[in-house]
C-alpha cells in the first residue's frame, strides 16, 4: 500500500449522539486537530455498479451503504428500525398511508439540498418503468415491492420536509424494507447528469463520497465533510478487491488492508492465535443453496429434485468448509428468524434413497447436467469451488454426472437471472429480519421472471404464493409465522434447492480497528468505526 502522508484535520469532540448506523449526530460537532487516517478495506469481488438502487449482491452493498442513506436504518447490531434521513413518521389505522417528516439542512455530495421533492424523485424513478431515469432492472423494488409500480400507489410531496407514501393495500414488512440499502436516496441532478452511467458515477448523502473506481481494483471515497451527522473519523476509505481469500489474508497480517471478510474456516485460528489480528463474527441471518432449475428436465420433476435433496451430504460439506461455523439447513429460512419452522424434518444423507427416486422418476442410470458455481467467496459460502467438487462426487455417486461451470460474478449473476442454468449455487442474506425477504423474494412465483429473477429456480406454487402475500398484509406477527411456517411445509415437499448450509460469516481485522460491528444484514456503513495509530 502507499504510504499516507500525514496531515491535520478535525475530529470529533468526545460527546457525541447516540443515533446508530450510517446516521449520527443530529448536531455539528466542535472539532480538535488529529491525524488524517485511512482504512483499507479487502473483499472478494468487485462491484457489479454502484447506483444502490440497481444492485443486489453483497459486493455493491458493501461500497454503497457508505455513500447513501434510507429514510429509515437499522440498529448498528440488529435489525430493528430507527430513523434515518426521515427523523420520524406514522401510519394511518388501515396501514395504508405512511407520512414521514424529513431531517433539514441535509445535503447531497454535490451540493444539492435534501428535500420530499428529492424522495419523490427517487420513488418515481423505481416504480415507473416509463420514467426517463429508469435505467436498469431495479430488481430489489420489484422483489419488495411487488413489481412497477407494484404495491405502491402513490408519493406525494406535502410540503418541502413532509412526503406521503400511500400504498394499494398493507404490506407488513414496509419500513422495514425502506431501511434497504436499496432504498436509498440519490441525487436527482447526479442522475440527472450522469444518465446510464450513473452507477460509476454514485452521489449520496452520507459520510463518505465516490472519488473513483478502478475495476477489479478499488474504489475510494473521500470523506463528506458537510455530513449531517459530523465528521467520519476517516480521511479516505478504500475497498480493495482481492478474489483469494488466502492472499486477503496475508495482506491483512502484512498490514496492508485493515479488515477484509470471507476467511478460510482453516484460517480462524491463525486469526485467532496473531497478536495482531482480531476475529469478529457475523451474526448468522443467511442460507447457501443448490437451486434447480424447474423449468428445465429433468428438475421439472420433482422426485429428481428429492433425489438430489438426498444425495447430498451436507453434514459433510459444514464439516469440510466451514470450521464449525455454520449448521446444515433444512428450510430455505434461517432459523434465526421468526417463523422458522423447526418441526420439518430434513432429507437425510441416503444415496440408495437417491438412486430409488431416480429410478422412479425414469432416470434408472442417472443423466448428465452442469453444476454452476459461484466464482469468488460469499459469507454463506467461503470457498464455492471446493463446494461444488464436493457436491458433483455426492452427485456421481448416485449416476448424476455434473459439469462444473463458472462466470465471472456479474454475468453469473445475470445468467442466473435469465435462468440459463441447470444446477445453480448461491446463496442470500437477509436485508431486514423479516421473513419476506427469504421466501418470497427468493420462492414465490412473482420473482420468477426471467430477466430479473431472484427465484433462480423458477418455482411457481399458487399456494405458497397465497400464503405469503395473505403474510405481507396481515399485521399481527404470529398469524404471519403460520402462514410462513406453512409455506415452508410446501416448499420442502415441492424440493426446487437443496438448502445446504446456515453460515456465521468471520471477518477480521487489525487489533488497532475500534468499533466495527458487523451487522447481520451482511455489510454496515464504517461511520464510526476507528482505528489506533
Amino acid at each position: 500500500m502507499r504510504k499516507i502522508k500525514v496531515v491535520s484535520f478535525l475530529v470529533l469532540l468526545a460527546f457525541v449522539f447516540t443515533l446508530t448506523a450510517c446516521g449520527g449526530n443530529t448536531a455539528k460537532n466542535e472539532t480538535k486537530e488529529t491525524k488524517e487516517k485511512v482504512f483499507v478495506f479487502a473483499k472478494s469481488g468487485d462491484p457489479v455498479g454502484l447506483d444502490p438502487a440497481n444492485v443486489t449482491d453483497g459486493e455493491s452493498i458493501y461500497v454503497t451503504q457508505q455513500i447513501f442513506e434510507t429514510l429509515v436504518k437499522y440498529k448498528d447490531d440488529n435489525t430493528e428500525v430507527v430513523p434515518g434521513l426521515a427523523e420520524s413518521w406514522e401510519t394511518s389505522k388501515d396501514g395504508l398511508t405512511w407520512t414521514f417528516h424529513l431531517r433539514k439542512g441535509v445535503k447531497f455530495h454535490d451540493g444539492t439540498p435534501f428535500n420530499a421533492e428529492a424522495v419523490k424523485f427517487n420513488f418515481d424513478r423505481w416504480m415507473n418503468k416509463n420514467n426517463p431515469y429508469h435505467h436498469g432492472e431495479f430488481e430489489y423494488y420489484g422483489y419488495m415491492f411487488g413489481g412497477y409500480p407494484g404495491v405502491i400507489k402513490e408519493v406525494k410531496v406535502v410540503d418541502e420536509y413532509t412526503v406521503q407514501i400511500t400504498l394499494k393495500t398493507p404490506l407488513a414488512p414496509f419500513l422495514s424494507n425502506l431501511a434497504m440499502p436499496s432504498f436509498a436516496i440519490s441525487s436527482p441532478e447526479a442522475i440527472k447528469k450522469y444518465g446510464q452511467d450513473y452507477f460509476k458515477h454514485p452521489v449520496g448523502t452520507g459520510p463518505f463520497k465516490f472519488v473513483e473506481w478502478k475495476k477489479d481494483d478499488r474504489v475510494v471515497l473521500e470523506r463528506f465533510d458537510e455530513y449531517w451527522g459530523g465528521k467520519a473519523n476517516f480521511a479516505k476509505v478504500i475497498f480493495r478487491t482481492i478474489p483469494d481469500n488466502s492472499a486477503r489474508l496475508m495482506e491483512l497480517k502484512s498490514g496492508n488492508v485493515d479488515a477484509i471478510t470471507d476467511i478460510n474456516p482453516d484460517d480462524v485460528e491463525a486469526v485467532k492465535n496473531d497478536p495482531n489480528l482480531q476475529l469478529l463474527l457475523r451474526p448468522s441471518m443467511n442460507v447457501g443453496y443448490l437451486a434447480m432449475n424447474t423449468e428445465k428436465k429433468p428438475f421439472d420433476n420433482v422426485k429428481v429434485r428429492q433425489a438430489i435433496n438426498y444425495a447430498i451430504n451436507k453434514k459433510a460439506l459444514v464439516d469440510a468448509f466451514y470450521g464449525g461455523l455454520a449448521k446444515p439447513a433444512k428450510n430455505p429460512l434461517p432459523p434465526s428468524l421468526w417463523g422458522y419452522n423447526d418441526e420439518i424434518q430434513d432429507y437425510e444423507y441416503d444415496p440408495a434413497k437417491a438412486k430409488a427416486l431416480l429410478a422412479e422418476a425414469g432416470y434408472p442410470n442417472g443423466f448428465t447436467t452442469t453444476l454452476w458455481a459461484m466464482p469468488v467467496a460469499r459469507p454463506y459460502m467461503p470457498q464455492p469451488k471446493q463446494i461444488a467438487e464436493a457436491i458433483q462426487k455426492d452427485l456421481e455417486a448416485v449416476g448424476i454426472k455434473a459439469k462444473i461451470v463458472t462466470y465471472d460474478w456479474a454475468t453469473y449473476l445475470k445468467k442466473g437471472e435469465n435462468g440459463e442454468h441447470d444446477l445453480y449455487l448461491l446463496g442470500w442474506t437477509g436485508d431486514n429480519g423479516d421473513p419476506d425477504n427469504f421466501l418470497y423474494v427468493l420462492l414465490d412465483k412473482d420473482n420468477a421472471k426471467k430477466g430479473s429473477a431472484s427465484n433462480v429456480a423458477f418455482y411457481k406454487n399458487d399456494k405458497v404464493h397465497e400464503l405469503l402475500i395473505k403474510a405481507q398484509q396481515e399485521s399481527d406477527q404470529t398469524k404471519r409465522a403460520e402462514y410462513y411456517k406453512e409455506a415452508q411445509v410446501i416448499i420442502h415437499n415441492d424440493a426446487p434447492w437443496v438448502p445446504l448450509v446456515h453460515s456465521t460469516p468471520p471477518v477480521a481485522a487489525r487489533k488497532s480497528v475500534k468499533n466495527w460491528i458487523p451487522h447481520p444484514t451482511g455489510s454496515e456503513c464504517f461511520f464510526k468505526v476507528d482505528k489506533e495509530e
